[in-house]
């Protein structure tokens, strides 16, 4: 076997024309959406095959690296929003533009996760320069509805509706959408029959089915009657009748009216109230309740309730939106008066569970001239069951009736509540509950409670 012998020239020549490939290739490599195993593959070659075997690998790898790159950084978001890292992703799509700015598929990406992270106007941005160049996007054109929906410009949403419902006319997503945002505009009609369209041809559609329930609570009117029976292992039995009359006047303004008769710890009471609330700007309201009693010792004379609160919307797969408010009432009862500070939250998540967080301080004054703060607190699940039936868990500790023979500061109390809501109209539902409350002492209280609703 003969070796071949290279001058010295010839050796250095060809090991700097290795070197200066191999450089050449990590400059390529690094920072690339190349696979892993085509930059190995690549710097393999250029080290034993030459420059020939190298440039055709090279040429290889540059005519598959941009499919490779789209993939990729595609594949980098889907995971990154699988995992509900929505920050992550943005960054994985800002790059991307960074390095080719005219991806339109990537300013749609953006547009959904800005919308996700509540930046309406930029993802309104990203849509409409898409929509600019592409303007037949379903998908797009859906994702600006939403953005538009999100700033209470519903007018403009449903334009961009009626557009993409040309397009795709029997798209049970699209008409839906259409007719919550009818509804929001107030035109109840149309929506009710929009969606009652999407049931003919998708009977089983839970959006349209809700929706269409939903339209039971934008009617003008509502009455609810309501029974509520107690049972007292160291007393009587009480009994208390809620006749409630609600009236929507439009978006803004609220009334009711509500009558109580009561039979508890053997006396008789009647109670009067009346509420309204007013909703202004973007998700606010103020309510102001007042209410009075013939004299007794079981329910207080005289009540004063004041409520602000706030509507959050989200972009989380956990939270769709929030409503917190606080409240201040104060309560009359012969002998003693009731001072109590509450705040509510209720957290609207997906597939139409709420969960309802409450806190409140209680401080009772008596006559004698004592006084002290107690707190108490509850929670409640609400949940679907079937078509029509729906649920819901409480638990409350602390919770108390404010009656002057039945004093929260005097009390404490740990109370379990079941509950069930059944619709039995589009404009009619009944409603139970199954309560037990152990006290102190040794006290116990068991309570049924029915309820009727109409809205009109």
């Amino acid at each position: 076997m003969f070796k071949v012998l290279l001058s010295p020239r010839e050796l250095c020549s060809r090991v700097a024309c290795a070197w200066l490939n191999l450089k050449f290739v990590q400059s390529l490599t690094e920072g690339s959406a190349l696979h892993l195993s085509s930059k190995f593959l690549l710097r393999r070659v250029v080290l034993r095959r030459g420059l020939a075997a190298t440039s055709l690998v090279m040429l290889a790898c540059l005519l598959a690296s941009p499919l490779v790159a789209d993939d990729d950084w595609q594949q980098q978001v889907r995971i990154a929003v699988e995992r509900h890292e929505v920050a992550a992703a943005l960054v994985v799509v800002n790059h991307r533009l960074a390095e080719a700015p005219d991806d339109m598929e990537a300013h749609a990406w953006r547009g959904r996760l800005l919308a996700w992270s509540g930046h309406w106007q930029e993802a309104e941005g990203d849509y409409r320069q898409v929509l600019g160049k592409f303007p037949g996007d379903v998908d797009v054109l859906t994702g600006l509805a939403d953005v538009l929906v999100w700033q209470q410009r519903y007018s403009e949403a449903l334009a961009v509706l009626e557009e993409a419902r040309s397009l795709a006319p029997r798209n049970p997503e699209i008409l839906v959408q259409r007719a919550r945002v009818l509804s929001l505009l107030q035109r109840n009609s149309e929506a009710r029959a929009q969606f009652q369209a999407v049931l003919v041809y998708d009977p089983t559609n839970s959006a349209a089915i809700n929706g269409l329930a939903s339209l039971t609570g934008a009617s003008k009117y509502e009455l609810h009657i309501s029974d509520e029976t107690d049972f007292f292992n160291y007393t009587q039995n009480a009994q208390v009748e809620t006749v409630t009359l609600t009236a929507h006047w439009n978006e803004k303004w609220t009334s009711a009216f509500g009558v109580s008769p009561y039979y508890l710890f053997g006396e008789n009471a009647v109670k009067v109230w009346a509420e309204a609330a007013y909703r202004f700007h973007q998700n606010n309201w103020v309510r102001v309740l007042g209410a009075g009693a013939n004299p007794q010792d079981v329910v207080p004379e005289g009540e004063v309730l004041i409520e602000y609160g706030h509507g959050f919307r989200f972009s989380s797969p956990w939270i769709n939106g929030l409503e917190s408010s606080i409240q201040e009432h104060s309560l009359w009862y012969r002998g003693a008066q009731v001072l109590t500070l509450n705040t509510n939250q209720i957290a609207y998540m997906p597939r139409e569970w709420t969960l309802t967080l409450s806190v409140t301080g209680s401080r009772t004054r008596f006559t004698d001239g004592e006084s002290d703060w107690v707190p108490s607190g509850s929670t409640k699940l609400g949940f679907p069951l079937v078509r029509k039936l729906s649920g819901s868990l409480s638990f409350a500790v602390g919770a108390e009736n404010f009656a002057q023979v039945d004093q929260i500061g005097r009390l404490s109390a740990r109370t379990y509540v079941g509950g069930l809501r059944y619709r039995l109209a589009e404009s009619q539902d009944i409603s139970g509950f199954v309560a037990r409350q152990d006290r102190e002492h040794g006290q116990e209280q068991t309570s049924l409670g029915l309820s009727y609703g109409l809205r009109f």
